[in-house]
């Protein structure tokens, strides 16, 4: 895809069987990786990987999957023990799995619901990360890719699992970046833009008295007028960041939409020493107000 060769890599892809997995699998079998897909439904897992496998640019491509719950320990070391097995140079992961979780009120929702909304989008990237950073630091290179959303810059009322849960794995996947820089793993995160996938079906389902009116309003809208992201732009974004033309751009939060990033590695240096890109607090001097500040 687009020029990046991703031939003699391997990457392992959570929440592969459809959506925005689907796709980014689909391009790093394109691109020449070899690849291992995981997601919970065995069914729809299958489908998948004979997807994966017909976009395979070399005919003896490797291409693995395994169902399974990431939320569960047991059940990532058991992926991440056959992801390596399967590929002993294990170079890429992109955590992609990920679910709205709970809608409503706080003071409604299922507590049960709300934190396996936690387990999934937060427990299981830091799971796989833990999992996979020895094998990383031992072979002095790796990419983890993690997928976020618009809850991670974004207040989300209504939907307080989904945004708690996305703000927090992007700041523990920037920390990660400091601790695994000095081995040549980069850690970045993807801002993929509004997808016409699933998971909007799932806030449109659910209605305006769950999500509020105005942010249900703005989704149905966004369907309507065929506002949606394509999937094709946050793919391309994944399939730089798996490549080596990325090799030193680490510890971001990178729009699939807004960022230039093919120009990044030409200021590699002024970025690892700024906070560009990355979560923070706005102050009033942001802002030019004048007050609050000393």
């Amino acid at each position: 895809m687009d020029g990046y060769d991703l031939s003699g890599r391997s990457a392992l892809v959570t929440g592969a069987s459809r959506g925005l997995g689907l796709s980014i699998a689909k391009a790093l079998a394109a691109s020449g990786a070899e690849v291992f897909l995981s997601s919970q439904s065995p069914e729809d897992l299958e489908r998948a990987a004979k997807e994966v496998k017909k976009e395979a640019l070399k005919p003896n491509q490797k291409i693995f999957h395994l169902a399974t719950d990431i939320s569960k320990p047991q059940n990532v070391s058991k992926l991440i023990e056959a992801a390596l097995e399967a590929f002993a140079g294990l170079t890429i992961l992109v955590s992609n799995a990920g679910v709205y979780g709970t809608m409503g009120k706080i003071e409604d929702v299922a507590w049960g619901e709300f934190t396996k909304a936690i387990e999934i989008n937060l427990y299981g990237p830091i799971l796989l990360a833990r999992a996979l950073a020895p094998h990383f630091r031992k072979q002095g290179y790796g990419k983890i890719i993690q997928l976020s959303g618009g809850g991670a810059t974004n207040p989300l009322p209504r939907l307080e699992s989904y945004a708690a849960s996305k703000a927090a794995v992007v700041r523990f996947m920037e920390s990660l970046a400091l601790d695994l820089a000095q081995f040549h793993v980069d850690v970045n995160s993807i801002a993929p833009g509004l997808l016409d996938t699933r998971m909007l079906d799932q806030i449109l389902e659910a209605g305006p008295e769950a999500v509020g009116q105005a942010y249900h309003q703005r989704m149905l809208e966004a369907r309507g007028a065929n506002k949606c992201v394509s999937l094709a732009v946050p793919t391309k974004l994944a399939i730089f960041l798996a490549s080596k033309a990325s090799d030193g751009i680490t510890g971001k939060l990178i729009s699939a939409v807004w960022d230039d990033y093919e120009d990044w590695p030409n200021h590699i240096e002024q970025l690892n020493k700024s906070d560009l890109y990355t979560l923070r607090r706005i102050t009033g001097r942001d802002r030019n107000s004048g007050w609050g500040d000393k």
